[in-house]
């Protein structure tokens, strides 16, 4: 596997990353549309990193910059990939909680967006709540929120990867 990623160029890599969130956001979107699963907010939150992800993938493989300006499209990509996975994680651990200690379940997010000021809509878009917590999803033992934290990472790891490649080729 180390061999495939050694022999792909910078904007391959780019090219890869936006190809997989391309099938991620078409998956939520099925899951939602189709399947008539509901995004609880820290869903919702993981979609809007993976689009940041995802655009700054598809600015980077279009524009094919010189070597220190993919450092800044992979630092984008990196922040948004960790910050991803604090919110996919957190996410795991709501739905690893015994029923007991799981937070109440709150109002909608269109309410939430409609009455509440945008201080405690943050705050249910980034800490989640009981919804957050409900499971009704799984692939291999794994829950959305499990499969996105391992997606996260890996463009964490894909995005340092191409950071340490255009180091190489500044020298």
């Amino acid at each position: 596997m180390s061999v495939l990623f050694r022999q792909l160029s910078v904007r391959q890599i780019h090219l890869l990353i936006f190809l997989a969130v391309g099938v991620i956001i078409g998956y939520a979107a099925y899951s939602i549309k189709i399947l008539g699963l509901e995004a609880c907010p820290l869903c919702i939150t993981q979609q809007f990193l993976y689009c940041v992800v995802g655009l700054t993938t598809f600015i980077a493989y279009f524009h094919n910059p010189k070597p220190y300006i993919y450092k800044i499209y992979s630092g984008v990509i990196l922040v948004a990939s960790a910050f991803g996975s604090w919110v996919a994680g957190r996410q795991v651990w709501l739905q690893g909680l015994p029923e007991d200690q799981v937070p109440l379940c709150g109002p909608p997010l269109e309410y939430i967006l409609e009455v509440f000021p945008f201080a405690d809509v943050l705050n249910a878009l980034f800490m989640g709540d009981g919804n957050c917590a409900e499971i009704s999803w799984q692939f291999l033992g794994l829950s959305m929120a499990g499969w996105s934290l391992i997606f996260f990472v890996l463009f964490m790891l894909l995005s340092v990867l191409v950071i340490f490649r255009t180091y190489s080729a500044d020298c």
